[in-house]
């Protein structure tokens, strides 16, 4: 027995010094998770200043439903904007006119081609001959920058030439 008894006093320093560490690493840990917790009740005083439960609901109700009509409106704004486009592609994007002169023998360039195209290329040709007993004007349908039914002029190819370039100048035919 007096092997054992000197066993435990020759190593009871270490057995003390020990238990010290563990209570200090196990009281800065306390210190550490108490000052989470002190941090976590001030955030939570915060949020829930002036409300109790029912008020945050309602509001956190309020805000869905506001979302869903957010949504809602974000979705028409959507088709709404797709109608747009789609007429857009519809109406006349480009325009081009060429003046010319038909005839040698009269003086100016009284008579035009005028394209007017979609964003498609599709549309009319309308052109206009001048001469000295009047004037004649002349439309003709494009699709895709093409003539349709009937055959189109020089002048007529430039207009179209001019309109899909995104040029409207009025100059004469090159």
């Amino acid at each position: 027995m007096n092997s054992l008894t000197s066993i435990i006093q020759d190593n009871l320093g270490l057995s003390v010094i020990g238990a010290v560490v563990v209570a200090l690493a196990l009281l800065i840990w306390n210190i550490f998770l108490h000052l989470n917790v002190s941090r976590i009740r001030k955030n939570q005083q915060k949020l829930f200043s002036g409300k109790n439960g029912a008020d945050l609901e309602k509001t956190i109700l309020e805000h869905a439903k506001n979302m869903k009509e957010l949504d809602r409106d974000i979705q028409d704004l959507y088709g709404i904007s797709n109608q747009i486009h789609g007429l857009a592609k519809k109406s006349v994007h480009k325009v081009g006119v060429v003046r010319f002169n038909p005839f040698k023998d009269l003086g100016g360039d009284q008579s035009f081609s005028v394209a007017l195209l979609d964003g498609e290329n599709s549309g009319v040709v309308i052109s206009s001959l001048h001469t000295r007993e009047g004037n004649r004007v002349y439309s003709k349908p494009v699709e895709q920058g093409k003539a349709v039914k009937y055959p189109l002029t020089e002048e007529e190819k430039e207009a179209i030439k001019r309109a899909d370039a995104g040029g409207s100048s009025a100059g004469k035919k090159a």
